[in-house]
């Protein structure tokens, strides 16, 4: 009989530390070991996503892993602004634009500096991912930037209208999108094939559910896998993993609260401002998908890689705004979503740079550093700002 890997008694450990912490304080040692807890829990998610989306395949898989991540995010929000006594009403704001900047400027950046180096050009469908680009956008000034400008509400916050038509509207926008990547126009988002510029389909003759089958590229059968044998995990195999993502993200959730003391205490101690504690929130739920995206880069699946970025800032934002507002119904004190001067100015710079980067299809090195670039930019302007 053979052992269980790491990846199914990772995440059995992380969830039976859990519950004895919770009710505790940990300290020292201990809080250290419950910390590397959290980063086999994080890579345990990671490998289950990754099983599930083999499983169902592109572009549900980088639609799976997104929407996993999300709610980590969501959920490690709510729970900091619940059961803390600290001043939260920016962490929100905080976490979700640093989200944003992490996965269009960090993600994007890295897959295709990785897919571009190994590969010669970073080669994607430039209308599903201008389309996710797109919504991002939408979203993230919708969001992040309108609240600053809005006179019915003092300081960049919302009225209780305003907020409820923006979580609305945000549901909107990543429902439709959901759609169009799953169901209407699936063909936009599939990996694309360098010399022919053909979408990679497990079955070229059989076109996307709902779509015309048709994307102005010339359909034609290429290995998922790349090894030309593997074949999908049986259906056991896949729920098996999906219950194991199930326990590792309620896992992650939970140690990230317990250890979310410790991180406010080391950003004080080192004199940053408040924001970098949503930065280092941010970093912590998005490293499954960062892993994710260069595992694809690396493989010459760099659409699927800007799927898991643009698919994660969209669901950072459209699946986070709703879940605040919500909570905002017995949350007291204020919620600040606008962003400042210099945080916009950022939003602006990143969204005129990744529309420029999208259009050609393809990608050089160049492109990959410009976003590391900014991502530094953002990362060192949070800290001395």
């Amino acid at each position: 009989m053979s052992r269980p890997s790491w990846t199914t008694v990772t995440p059995l450990l992380a969830l039976a530390a859990l519950v004895p912490a919770w009710f505790a304080h940990p300290e020292g040692i201990v809080l250290g070991v419950l910390a590397i807890l959290l980063v086999g829990a994080v890579l345990a998610a990671v490998h289950h996503a990754e099983v599930v989306a083999h499983r169902v395949g592109e572009p549900y898989g980088s639609l799976v892993l997104a929407i996993a991540v999300t709610i980590i995010e969501v959920g490690l929000i709510v729970t900091l602004m619940v059961t803390t006594d600290k001043d939260t009403s920016g962490l929100a704001r905080d976490t979700v634009f640093a989200a944003v900047m992490i996965t269009v400027n960090g993600i994007v950046g890295i897959s295709l500096l990785v897919g571009a180096l190994k590969h010669h050009l970073a080669v994607f469908n430039p209308e599903g991912t201008g389309a996710a680009l797109a919504t991002v956008i939408a979203l993230a000034v919708l969001c992040l930037v309108v609240p600053s400008v809005t006179t019915s509400q003092p300081g960049p916050e919302f009225t209780g209208a305003q907020l409820a038509f923006a979580a609305i509207a945000s549901l909107a926008l990543y429902g439709m999108f959901v759609f169009t990547q799953a169901i209407r126009h699936r063909d936009f988002f599939l990996p694309v094939a360098p010399a022919q510029y053909t979408p990679i389909v497990a079955d070229a003759a059989a076109p996307a559910a709902g779509g015309s089958g048709t994307s102005g590229f010339e359909h034609e059968p290429v290995d998922l896998d790349e090894d030309g044998h593997a074949d999908p995990p049986t259906g056991k195999a896949a729920l098996t993993s999906l219950g194991l993502l199930v326990v590792s993200l309620v896992a992650v959730v939970g140690l990230a609260k317990i250890e979310s003391p410790a991180i406010e205490s080391g950003v004080a101690a080192l004199g940053f401002p408040h924001a970098v504690v949503g930065v280092v929130i941010a970093l912590l739920v998005l490293a499954p998908e960062t892993i994710a995206a260069v595992r694809a880069a690396a493989r010459n699946r760099v659409q699927v890689s800007l799927n898991l970025a643009l698919g994660s800032a969209m669901a950072s934002i459209g699946l986070t705004i709703p879940a605040i507002a919500v909570a905002s119904i017995w949350l007291d004190g204020p919620l600040e979503l606008g962003l400042n001067q210099l945080q916009t100015v950022l939003l602006v710079l990143t969204a005129a740079v990744a529309i420029l980067t999208v259009v050609p299809g393809r990608a050089k090195p160049l492109q990959g550093g410009v976003h590391l670039v900014l991502l530094a930019a953002f990362l060192f302007l949070t800290v001395a700002p």
